[in-house]
């Protein structure tokens, strides 16, 4: 496989950060690090770029990174804060005129057909959007030549998706990944998984859950996301981080 280079596009929860009315330490930070649009990973492989979930910062990350061109989005759930920023692939749809690929569960094409009725309908009119909408289970697919490996993880009691590309695995709103699935995630170059705050919570990944993990999977190097104002000011954590543990943040490009 070709040299893959990752962007983050967001590293943040659903409410990002810092979060509306919050004066904490963390929300006043005037560390650019410490701004979190909504989770997204951008990766590019030659001319390929695919998309993992698209929420609704997504036309401010696409202006801010120079991004005008998505081939496929892989989509790990329905909720809101990862699929919400759909219509805004409007413009790079006028761009390109090429139909943009979507993959995900049954699940999240219920719930994209319903909230995003006027793409998905059998109406046309001048201006609509076209989707390829590709309904995946958890197993290998492929996108032209590149193998996509799928990765059933819970969040809470809603199973999810990431995903595994080559030697590159994205894991977000994880709170519990089976032996079996763990197995997939061996031998990796990098692992990119979510870490929401220092506090147990119901249904993600804390940074001792994270942290555990990695320690388990021995990933060459790993990268920390989907991460909550709760966590601490940037500069503070990376400090208490092992050398090849990082703390992700809003535009940090990366290459397997």
């Amino acid at each position: 496989m070709h040299k893959l280079n990752a962007i983050f596009l967001g590293t943040g929860t659903s409410q990002g950060v810092p979060i509306i009315g919050c004066s904490c330490i963390v929300c006043k930070s005037l560390d650019i690090r410490d701004k979190r649009l909504r989770s997204s990973l951008l990766l590019s492989i030659n001319d390929l770029n695919i998309l993992i979930d698209i929420g609704p910062d997504f036309r401010q990350q696409a202006l801010k990174l120079n991004v005008s061109k998505i081939d496929h989005i892989l989509f790990t759930h329905f909720h809101r804060d990862h699929t919400s920023g759909l219509d805004d692939l409007r413009p790079i749809y006028y761009m390109n005129r090429s139909p943009i690929n979507l993959y995900c569960e049954s699940s999240v094409r219920s719930s994209l057909e319903n909230d995003y009725n006027y793409i998905f309908s059998d109406t046309h009119y001048p201006g609509k959007p076209e989707f390829n909408l590709n309904v995946i289970k958890n197993h290998p697919f492929k996108i032209e030549n590149l193998s996509i490996q799928p990765i059933r993880v819970n969040h809470g009691i809603l199973p999810i998706l990431g995903y595994r590309v080559g030697k590159l695995a994205y894991i977000t709103d994880a709170s519990f990944i089976s032996s079996e699935e763990k197995k997939k995630l061996l031998n990796l170059d990098i692992l990119i998984v979510n870490s929401l705050q220092r506090k147990k919570h119901v249904s993600h990944f804390n940074l001792k859950d994270s942290l555990l993990l990695i320690n388990e999977l021995k990933p060459k190097k790993s990268y920390l996301t989907h991460i909550s104002h709760n966590m601490g000011l940037h500069r503070k954590v990376k400090e208490e981080l092992p050398e090849n543990i990082f703390l992700a943040y809003d535009g940090l490009s990366i290459s397997v």
